[in-house]
């Protein structure tokens, strides 16, 4: 039974708006912390760029396989039973992860954490839906997603702080502060409530799909250390591609599939999918591994590189908002395909910019990358439902917030791996080859400078700096043309219908 939102009991509903909107908050800063402080990290736990990327796929690669799972167990269990267990999971790995001795068990414990996260924000959003009804609903979400940008937008200054004053282990320590806070006074307040008709998560179809997109990216990741062509590298390829083979055949076969391939029939739906890609291609690649670089290559303080991470993520806050409001008289597909045009621009800006320019002369385009994203960012989701008939939102929902979250776990590997191998490339054809230097690269690529220029002092740091400058100048371009490509395929299959309708409208004007 749908719970209203009441005068009576409008109090009692904005605690619960609060509690869900501050654990919305914990997660952006779990995904952008941890990536201002991999140097550091390193630095204390050692461990290869392989192991320190983990740090920030394991979390992502769990919370993308797990969310449609604990969206069906938030129905069948109870919405607020499974966001008081996604919180209090979350909360309790944050303090664990605060102590962590390894990076193995920093990495293993991020894959819990992702998961633990993934339980929360099902279940909350879920409880927004049974607490509010109409326009309030509405505008609940919008306070959900601006709580989104709010994380995204300070995060990185807030994990450089944290990672100066107080260490790295701050940015863990930080999620247990708010989760208690969500806990004490948000989960009092909400409503049980539970899906009458859910029957239960299609486990194989789980399985099969975390195992493909670990593979995948296991494997892209470890391509630059043990060469594309090596036995290690093949069997994680050629194991992704059978399982996702095999998901294929579970997703056609089971009554409740975790996704109904059915809906990329639509080619509206398919043209939807394409704006998670291409924003996780123009803004989360850079927002994870720009912080790696401005540390390593650019010599800046965590401080300085997370107050420079700003200008890339600040327009998150403002810009979604804004595509909503412009939505009402300019298409929606225009909209995506312009502010990905102008993300690409401020990507081709940004990968001209030598290292050593200094931070002004970065901001600038990093700006541009943003307020380009904001666009698409703040129409997708939306998109991804209205594409779709209504009786199939919920499956287009999970389905893109699983391509969403996938997208970004397999570019932000595959641009990591990039730089590496274009880096090893370069030094290997500097240095005449040398078994240091794939090590320096490595080191290079966790943001340590001091460990690559004491396995190639004859360089100096900057030779390395300029080094590696080019390799990321390179990957930038790749961007470039990835996000473009991603643009104009997600205009062409979004303009379908409006082409559609046009027509009809013109041809009934005329009789």
């Amino acid at each position: 039974m749908t719970a209203r939102a009441i005068p009576d009991d409008s109090a009692n509903s904005l605690w619960v708006l609060g509690a869900v909107c501050l654990a919305g908050l914990m997660m952006p800063l779990s995904f952008t912390g941890p990536a201002v402080a991999l140097p550091a990290i390193g630095r204390e736990l050692g461990g290869s760029p392989v192991a320190l990327g983990w740090v920030v796929n394991a979390f992502v690669l769990s919370f993308g396989s797990f969310v449609m799972a604990a969206g069906a167990l938030a129905d069948q269990l109870g919405r607020k039973r499974m966001f008081a267990i996604g919180v209090a999971g979350f909360a309790l790995l944050s303090l664990v992860l605060g102590f962590a001795p390894s990076v193995v068990a920093l990495d293993l414990m991020r894959g819990a954490q992702g998961i633990a996260a993934s339980i929360a924000m099902a279940g909350g959003a879920a409880s927004l839906a049974q607490e509010f009804e109409g326009p309030a609903r509405t505008r609940a979400f919008s306070l959900l997603g601006t709580s989104f940008g709010i994380g995204l937008a300070f995060g990185p200054i807030l994990a450089g702080v944290l990672v100066e004053t107080l260490g790295w282990r701050a940015i863990f320590l930080t999620g247990t502060a708010i989760g208690a806070l969500v806990l004490l006074f948000g989960l009092p307040r909400m409503r049980e409530s539970r899906d009458p008709g859910a029957t239960g998560v299609d486990w194989p179809g789980l399985f099969s799909f975390t195992a493909a997109l670990g593979l995948l990216t296991f494997g892209i990741m470890q391509g630059p250390q043990d060469g594309w062509g090596s036995p290690v590298v093949l069997g994680l390829l050629l194991g992704a591609a059978a399982m996702l083979a095999l998901f294929v055949a579970v997703e056609t076969r089971v009554r409740r599939p975790m996704l109904d391939l059915s809906l990329f029939r639509y080619p509206r739906f398919v043209g939807a999918q394409f704006l998670p890609i291409a924003t996780a291609v123009c803004f989360v690649v850079p927002l994870v591994l720009l912080p790696v670089r401005f540390i390593g290559a650019e010599g800046m303080s965590e401080i300085e590189a997370g107050g420079l991470m700003i200008a890339l993520s600040a327009p998150m806050a403002v810009v979604p908002f804004l595509a909503g409001l412009l939505a009402r008289r300019v298409p929606a597909a225009v909209l995506s395909a312009v502010g990905l045009v102008i993300a690409a621009l401020g990507l081709g800006w940004l990968a001209a910019v030598p290292v050593g320019a200094g931070a002004a002369t970065l901001a600038l385009p990093m700006l541009v990358i943003g307020i380009g994203t904001g666009l698409p960012w703040g129409l997708m989701d939306d998109l991804s439902v209205s594409v779709v008939p209504r009786e199939r939102a919920g499956m287009a929902t999970g389905i893109f917030s699983t391509m969403r979250v996938a997208g970004e776990a397999v570019a932000i590997a595959a641009a990591g791996a990039l730089v590496v191998a274009l880096g090893q490339s370069g030094l290997h054809r500097a240095a005449g080859g040398g078994g240091q230097v794939a090590d320096a690269v490595n080191a290079l690529a966790g943001g340590d400078m001091a460990r690559a220029e004491a396995m190639l002092p004859d360089f100096g740091r900057a030779a390395l700096a300029q080094a590696y400058g080019a390799a990321f100048q390179t990957m930038l371009a790749v961007l470039v043309a990835a996000t473009l490509a991603a643009a104009l395929v997600a205009y062409m299959l979004l303009r379908r219908r409006e082409r559609q309708v046009a027509v009809r409208t013109a041809k009934a004007c005329e009789t």
